[in-house]
Parts: C-alpha cells; structure tokens; sequence
C-alpha cells in the first residue's frame, strides 16, 4: 500500500534537558494514565475479549510494518543524528562495546553497526545481543551470516529477557562496560521501568550513550491510550507508556537526556472498511485485542473508530487515514 509522503517528510525538535534533581513527578505513569478523566464510562472489557499472544502480537506488528513508516522514520535518525551520536564514542580505544536490549531480528542494530564502523573504521566493535525469542536470535543470526561487510564486528547473542540479563550480570559480578547501549521499542514490555533503565545506564562506560525509542507523546497512541486503556484487555506485564513518561524517570534519576522527535504514519484506511482483514488486523495492533471487530461491545467499537478518526489521533490526505506514529528517540548521557 502506497502511504502518503507527507507522513516521510523529517521534521527534528530538539529537546536539551540538564535534569533539576529537587523536581520529580510522579512515576507512576500508568496510574496517571488510568486516572485521567474520561466520558466514556459506560464502555467496558467483556468476557469474550482477551489480549494477543506473543504469536499474534508478531503477526500484526508486521502487518503494522507493512503499512507505516516506522522503519523509515528511524533510517530518517540514522541518516541525520546517528553519525554524531556514534562520532562520540569509544574515547580513542581499540575496541568498541555495543549492547542491543530486545534487539529482535536485527535489522536496526546492523543498521547502526555500519554507522559505527563508518565513523571509526579500522576499530573493533563488539556486539551484544540480549534478546528472548529464540526466533528473532535465529534470524538476526542468519542476517549476520549474510552480511559480507562486518568484519572486525563480534556478536554475542544472550537469550534473555533484560531482566534475567540484569539478574545475571549481578548475580556472576560481571562488571562489564558499553560505549553504547540502545533499547529500541521495547520498554512497553519490561516489568519495572525505572530499575531497568537505571541498570542500564549503569552499565555505560565513560562517555557513552544510552538511545531508547519509544512512541511520542504527539503520536496518536497517547491519546487513545489515555482515553481507552480501561476498556481494552490488560496484558502481560505491558505499559502504555510513551516518551514522558520516560523523560519522568530520567529526571527522577538526575540523568541528563537529548530529546529527538521525528515523524511517522500509519495508514490504516482499511480499518474503517467492513469486513477488510488488514482493517481488522490493524484494530487487533491499535488494541493489544484479538479479534477486536468480533468480540468488543459494538458501542466500544464505534467510540473507538470515531476516536481514530479525531486530530489528536489521525490526519486524513486524498481520501486515506493516517494514524500519528511520531517517534522520540531519547538520547541519554553517562
């Protein structure tokens, strides 16, 4: 499907924060989130409605692929902060730590492999991996094998969950350090947020930089995340969480940040095509709902399609609907 290409024109705001340490909103996001006023009151989760398993969240995250421009909005960063970013790093040594923190199959992390290698050719980097799918760690392997340009690049693959890597690292004393550790839309699925960025960015060396992406507070999640996450079904240690609430715990932490936003769309048109199956996969992502058409209350539904249609959510261009995917790409310091 041919998105609109308003929706790939790069926008950057930049954001420098130096952190006040006697300032501290709450952290409890979610709570926030769910006690935020609603007039939707009368709409409510029923018995037949259940959230997405690991499988199935796999599947409609690739239709989301297929549609949006996500993948593109990061190459947009890659291209226009990434070669400054990886400039800075590795203070003169021979060698260069990377940690990639649910790095699924790959592709990203190669992506900024190669700008690493660009801005310090002749340097060794070593590569590690933490990700629990053993899927993901096959393809990314198999991607690795058919890659001719990563010489000097080692790769180390840990088939964990960050939390079981953090218990791990603790529990054997390792003390290893990491010019760059990045966490790419994968926060929403780790259980305590704060303790894990923290564990994190204690693992940078001097001078390194910790990147996470993670969905904007401008994008169309937020507020239909605000408006309807108590309607929706709860899911496996997931947070509806997007960038302030991580900036929130890195002011908590005294942590000095940099803020990228950089726009995204998803086209989902065919959500309000009855009885389309990319529409009703694309309400199945927006969701976190198995057969969401299927099993919600009708008037949910409509609340729900309505909501996606509003300017806070979705822009509307030559008769197609695009979804605000907007992206911030948090640039943390050492």
């Amino acid at each position: 499907m041919q998105l609109h290409k308003s929706v790939q024109v790069l926008q950057i705001t930049e954001v420098l924060y130096f952190p006040y340490r006697n300032r501290f909103p709450s952290m409890n996001f979610e709570a926030e989130i769910l006690a935020a006023p609603h007039d939707n009151s009368e709409l409510y989760v029923v018995p037949s409605m259940r959230s997405l398993t690991a499988e199935e969240y796999v599947e409609a995250f690739k239709s989301f692929l297929d549609h949006s421009t996500e993948h593109q909005c990061m190459d947009e960063f890659n291209k226009e902060e990434m070669p400054r970013i990886m400039a800075g790093l590795g203070n003169g040594k021979s060698m260069i730590n990377v940690l990639g923190v649910g790095s699924g199959t790959g592709e990203q992390d190669l992506k900024m492999i190669r700008i690493l290698q660009a801005a310090h050719p002749g340097v060794l980097i070593n590569n590690e991996i933490v990700e629990p799918n053993p899927q993901h760690v096959a393809a990314y392997k198999e991607l690795v094998n058919q890659a001719p340009d990563l010489q000097g690049v080692s790769f180390i693959w840990h088939q964990l969950t960050s939390s079981e890597y953090e218990q791990q690292v603790k529990e054997k004393c390792i003390n290893k350090k990491f010019d760059f550790i990045h966490m790419i839309q994968m926060l929403y699925r780790v259980e305590d947020i704060p303790n894990t960025i923290k564990f994190f960015h204690s693992c940078l060396d001097h001078q390194g930089k910790l990147l996470i992406i993670i969905l904007s507070d401008s994008s169309g999640w937020a507020s239909l995340w605000k408006k309807y996450r108590h309607c929706l079904p709860s899911t496996d240690s997931g947070h509806y969480i997007t960038s302030d609430g991580i900036t929130a715990v890195l002011r908590r932490l005294g942590i000095q940040y940099r803020v990228h936003e950089f726009p995204s769309g998803w086209d989902i048109t065919e959500c309000f095509v009855e009885g389309h199956p990319a529409g009703g996969q694309m309400m199945d992502f927006l969701t976190g709902t198995k057969n969401f058409l299927g099993t919600a209350p009708p008037a949910l539904r409509r609340h729900l399609q309505e909501a996606l249609c509003q300017p806070e959510c979705s822009s509307k261009k030559d008769g197609r609907v695009i979804f605000c995917n907007n992206l911030s790409m948090i640039v943390v310091e050492s």
